[in-house]
């Protein structure tokens, strides 16, 4: 149950009114855990998962995703780093985690809030308890929480900063969490990219998952590509891999004299976490070495956002964000409308790119831009998630329209 002013004291909340040593309250009877918005409203619930560190409780931007299934994924997908997720829909954790389900090896979202608490796994494919996967990589989560209402306060509110608590002792220090939530500088400015991003360059040839015989190889590719780890998901990788293209990843750091050592036919930008600004002082000088190259480029989500960025645009922070596997977008290439899958806080400003370069795709929410096209050099991107599975498949073209993009180029 939310506090919703300073002057409301839910049952066992702190009473401003109280001594100033008298900081740690019993909580209301049932409740473990709690979630501290920045404007000091406080909901209770049940905590799962790991415990947080006393004192350190983890401070981040409260986001929330529509998605009904792939919440593991959502979980491990770097974009979500210097964030909690609130999921609407209410049954997560019901299939359990496996292995596979993974879009990073571990997951890096600050904490998670969900309605119902988390049953036992019911999937053929599970190899373990969600609450158990949580504890080893030491995400907390909360659940009892009206996650309606705190989604409706998001939407209609803006992504709020917060402070997730769920103490080993049950003791819950409010003022401290209040300063802490209040206090957290939010994601405006913080380059998050370099947290997420591989270290040293890989190969990489695993292809998509196909029931029964799960995960392929590619044995055959036609051309090499260098993709950028801003915050890359695997299954991105996959689809470039199942394309026909030999994939090189390098660090989101990598200069443009190491991108273009490998010799690549194409460069892919990733999607990744925080401020394009930010992330940008030092991938846009690299990115726009490579466009001067006319190396064909393509990007997706963050990568999107850097490419404008590289062509001369600007980016802005959007007030709710599109996270989500709902999400209709029209490609004003062939008028088609596509259900995509997003991640991004952030978005490209059209009105501020330049005349070489046109707007492809449209949000058909909220008219935002969701992709863009450089009229006088090989390159496009797009600002949500084409090698996800909302439609279940609308957008996997976008892979074969860059090797098309690459092709064209070394026949020319």
């Amino acid at each position: 149950m939310p506090e919703t002013a300073p002057d409301l004291v839910p049952d066992g909340d702190l009473d401003p009114r109280a001594p100033e040593g008298d900081r740690n309250p019993r909580a209301p009877e049932g409740a473990t855990a709690c979630l501290v918005l920045g404007d000091g409203s406080v909901f209770w619930g049940r905590g799962f998962g790991a415990h947080t560190p006393a004192g350190n409780a983890p401070a981040a931007e409260v986001c929330f995703n529509t998605g009904m299934t792939g919440y593991q994924e959502t979980l491990t997908d770097p974009s979500y780093a210097g964030q909690i997720i609130t999921f609407t829909f209410p049954h997560v954790g019901n299939v359990g985690t496996n292995p596979e389900d993974l879009e990073a090896a571990t997951p890096v979202a600050r904490g998670l809030v969900v309605k119902q608490d988390v049953t036992e796994p019911a999937n053929y494919r599970s190899t373990r308890h969600l609450d158990l996967w949580l504890k080893s990589h030491d995400v907390p989560g909360i659940a009892g929480l009206d996650t309606r209402a705190l989604t409706a306060r998001i939407r209609d509110g803006g992504a709020p900063n917060g402070v997730l608590c769920f103490p080993a002792d049950g003791r819950f220090d409010l003022s401290a969490l209040r300063a802490q939530a209040g206090a957290w500088p939010g994601l405006e400015g913080m380059d998050l990219a370099k947290e997420v991003s591989c270290r040293q360059p890989y190969r990489w040839d695993e292809t998509e998952w196909a029931w029964p015989q799960g995960f392929g190889r590619q044995a055959a590719p036609k051309h090499k590509v260098v993709a950028v780890d801003y915050g890359a998901k695997r299954n991105i990788l996959r689809c470039l891999a199942a394309a026909g293209l030999d994939v090189t990843v390098v660090p989101a750091t990598a200069t443009a004299e190491e991108i273009l050592r490998h010799q690549p036919d194409g460069v892919f930008l990733s999607n990744g976490p925080g401020d394009p600004a930010a992330t940008g002082e030092y991938a846009v000088p690299a990115i726009r070495e490579v466009l001067e190259k006319r190396v064909p480029v393509f990007g997706i989500c963050l990568g999107h956002q850097l490419l404008g960025l590289a062509l001369g645009g600007k980016t802005y922070k959007l007030d709710r964000g599109h996270r989500g596997a709902n999400q209709p977008v029209k490609d004003l290439t062939t008028g088609k409308v596509e259900i995509t899958s997003q991640n991004h806080g952030f978005a490209v400003d059209e009105r501020s790119l330049p005349s070489t370069v046109r707007v492809t795709h449209v949000s058909l929410f909220d008219g935002s831009n969701e992709g863009l096209a450089a009229t006088d050099r090989p390159a496009f991107s797009v600002q949500y998630h084409p090698e996800a599975s909302p439609g279940p498949t609308d957008s996997h073209y976008l892979f074969h329209r860059f090797v098309d993009l690459i092709e064209t180029s070394k026949g020319g």
